[in-house]
């Protein structure tokens, strides 16, 4: 007789956990940047981002979210091979396309150029 695995509830809320703590201290970290790089016009302080103040909390927000999506797919029926099969490429895919983003955006933030961030609404 086959009896279905027991879903990972557990693995579903620290996973959330996980990710939304880590988008506040990504959050925290980008702000304080902002605010240095805002009062000394200093490249220094947007050059730090690229290091590990700014990776650590980012791997944690997608480690976060890759445990939390498959934790969800878990819950509706797959197996855990197939679930995480599924979400870490998704996750990554994401992860790649928001680091991109981000480096463009610091890159045009470091050229001293804060109009280009106006939206004409």
């Amino acid at each position: 007789m086959y009896y279905p695995q027991t879903p990972p509830y557990f693995l579903l809320v620290a996973g959330l956990f996980i990710a939304i703590t880590s988008g506040l201290a990504f959050s925290a970290v980008l702000k304080g940047a902002g605010s240095e790089w805002s009062a000394k016009r200093s490249t220094r302080s947007i050059a730090k981002l690229q290091g590990l103040d700014i990776q650590l909390p980012f791997i944690g927000i997608c480690l976060g979210s890759c445990v939390f999506l498959a934790s969800g797919m878990c819950i509706f029926g797959f197996t855990p091979k197939i679930a995480y099969l599924m979400a870490a490429p998704l996750t990554l895919l994401s992860a790649g396309l928001v680091w991109y983003q981000l480096k463009n955006t610091l890159a045009i933030f470091e050229s001293g150029n804060p109009r280009a961030f106006e939206l004409d609404i």
